[in-house]
């Protein structure tokens, strides 16, 4: 029996996706891959309004069993940062309607998880992805490679249950601060 596992690279410009199948063991195959553009032309509400429309199908075709989502943990750019928290709660939302678990992983944990170094270059990244999914050609753009290597990672860390178990001993400093504030918005409402 296999697991279908969607991954995510959000972004406002371009939100890339992946879809791979989990089999026995580390066993993964490639299903399907793709970028959702939205120009930055179009008023905020509009573009996020196409890439939550574009996930919804991407859900409702592969139904996955469960979507993990790359996170920005710091970034200088605060637009970039709202951008990509916008389309992944969209994409948490859409999730939650549908009854599908969500998992997040930062750049680090991705580059570790399918290079072995969460210090990889992006082509590193990418090159690994071609490899492990057995592509003939490297995904592009980069967005839709990232979000194939999150797919991975969810694959290999395995289903949420066990992520959270992992949680105390895997986590970095800054993660477990973030898992904190998390926890902490959700006991003072």
């Amino acid at each position: 029996m296999s697991d279908t596992i969607l991954g995510i690279d959000p972004g406002l410009t371009r939100c890339g996706y992946g879809v791979i199948s989990k089999h026995k063991s580390r066993a993964v195959s490639f299903v399907t891959v793709g970028v959702i553009q939205s120009p930055s032309t179009m008023e905020i509400s509009s573009r996020l309004a196409l890439i939550g429309d574009e996930i919804a199908k991407v859900l409702d075709k592969q139904k996955p069993s469960r979507v993990a989502i790359e996170r920005v943990f710091s970034q200088k750019n605060l637009n970039t940062v709202i951008g990509i928290a916008q389309i992944s709660g969209i994409i948490s939302y859409l999730c939650h309607q549908r009854g599908i678990p969500v998992v997040f992983y930062t750049p680090t944990e991705v580059k570790a998880a399918v290079t072995g170094s969460g210090k990889a270059a992006k082509d590193q990244v990418t090159l690994m992805v071609t490899k492990i999914l057995k592509l003939k050609e490297i995904p592009k753009p980069a967005d839709a490679a990232d979000a194939l290597a999150v797919a991975i990672t969810s694959a290999w860390r395995g289903d949420t249950s066990s992520l959270v178990a992992d949680l105390s001993t895997a986590e970095t400093a800054a993660q477990k601060k973030w898992r904190l504030a998390i926890a902490s918005s959700k006991h003072s409402k």
